[in-house]
């Protein structure tokens, strides 16, 4: 394919087909919503990752009321996410050199395999009553290096599957399947738990049998080789190159930077909604449910809103309106007077992160070179640890000066840190011209 060189702060780059300059016109920074779908291998990508988050989003229910009746405290809770972090901090660099290296079809079969492993051995200790806090921790740092692999393959897999000029779009379309099982699994999961011949036990079983069905589903997609020789460099100075490319291309370096503060002061707020559930509103496990589930309400009907703007101006448009309503969402999340208003504030949150996260991932993917993209995603990826690391301490100060208090600090630090990198971002984005970014 052609390929086009752009300078940008000086240096001339090649960027692929994609980065060549295009009208401003609405029409062109517009893609039909479901183009990517037409491919056969991203529709089977677009199945696995259905089946695959749903067991983990189900889950993620089941873990959170488990933990809550295991520790009682905002404090166990984010002691769950952390071990979720810290693990993922170690093993990400080695899963962004992994997608970059080898074949993303195994990653994702191998880890599939150990996602169904995690939520079998819980599944049985529930039934068998022999579950301690201790295997919760042991089951969230498991699959957070599940993940630290999972996620970067499957991002370059489909970047090679529908090519750059569709890659936003299918990065949007992916999150909708993110956030339609963050809809259909904590529904789920939350009935289920209060129903007592399924229970938290029956969940961790269900999630199980779909890791299994996203698991063999993976047979059916390409192998997604690495282009040209494999390296034998290793793994650290191949993820150095990673971290001097986006400190090279200061645009790319911003997004993941902003993606990082963001998502780990911000996103920490689904770990205490069973909390929020429980102890603030007193709605139950049902409640708790449709709290999550609300969130995922607004993620889905936002990513469907713009995943046919996905390019030029809209883009960046979207990314910074998303980022300050998610930020100003938590607060009033922070307020909510009832479990109505609190349905409703979720919903905005989830809608506003969402946003924020899908079209971040998108510009950042669009803007690197393809050799790059595994190891470039592992950098976004970081930002889950650190989500992960600060819920711990988030909880603690929960518990301390209550959970209200601390989503409205979480969002006022989520709106520093976007008007940090809107003033951070101006002078780039004016000097390269957003409409030619993608």
């Amino acid at each position: 394919m052609p390929h086009s060189t752009r300078t940008i702060e000086g240096e001339a780059r090649q960027t692929g087909p994609i980065a060549t300059s295009a009208p401003t016109d609405n029409a062109s920074e517009r893609t039909a919503t479901y183009e990517s779908l037409r491919i056969p291998a991203y529709r089977t990508l677009f199945i696995v990752g259905a089946f695959g988050f749903l067991a983990t989003q189900s889950q993620v229910v089941a873990r959170g009321w488990l933990a809550n009746e295991l520790s009682d405290s905002n404090t166990g809770l984010g002691g769950v996410f952390m071990a979720f972090g810290i693990s993922m901090l170690v093993a990400t660099p080695l899963g962004g050199v992994a997608a970059d290296r080898y074949s993303k079809r195994t990653i994702l079969v191998v880890t599939f395999g150990m996602l169904m492993f995690t939520s079998l051995w819980v599944g049985l200790g529930v039934s068998f009553d022999f579950i301690e806090y201790w295997m919760l921790l042991a089951t969230s740092a498991i699959q957070a290096v599940a993940f630290s692999f999972l996620v970067p393959a499957r991002m370059a897999l489909t970047g090679e599957v529908v090519g750059r000029e569709l890659l936003p779009n299918a990065i949007i379309l992916g999150q909708i399947t993110i956030n339609g099982s963050r809809v259909i699994g904590p529904a789920f999961a939350g009935v289920f738990i209060g129903v007592a011949w399924i229970g938290v036990a029956g969940v961790y079983y269900v999630s199980a049998a779909l890791s299994v069905l996203a698991l063999l589903r993976c047979f059916a997609l390409p192998p997604g080789l690495p282009s040209g020789e494999r390296s034998d460099r290793g793994v650290l100075r191949e993820f150095g190159d990673s971290v001097r490319y986006v400190s090279k291309h200061r645009h790319v370096g911003l997004l993941i930077v902003v993606s990082f503060v963001c998502v780990m002061v911000g996103f920490p707020f689904v770990a205490f909604l069973p909390r929020l559930a429980t102890e603030v509103l007193d709605v139950g496990s049902a409640g708790y449910g449709i709290l999550a589930a609300a969130s995922a309400v607004g993620a889905v009907i936002l990513s469907m809103a713009i995943a046919g703007r996905s390019k030029g101006r809209a883009a960046w448009k979207i990314q910074s309106v998303t980022g300050f309503a998610f930020g100003a969402t938590l607060i009033v999340l922070a307020v909510a007077p009832n479990y109505a208003f609190a349905l409703l504030a979720v919903a905005a949150v989830g809608a506003a992160s969402a946003g924020f996260q899908a079209m971040n991932n998108s510009l950042v993917l669009a803007l690197s070179d393809v050799e790059y993209h595994g190891r470039v995603q592992s950098l976004m990826m970081l930002s889950f640890s650190g989500f992960g690391m600060a819920a711990l301490p988030l909880g603690v100060l929960a518990d301390e000066i209550g959970l209200r208090q601390t989503f409205a600090i979480m969002g006022a630090l989520v709106l520093v840190a976007m008007s940090v990198y809107v003033v951070a971002s101006r002078r780039t984005r004016r000097r390269i011209g957003e409409a030619d970014l993608i």
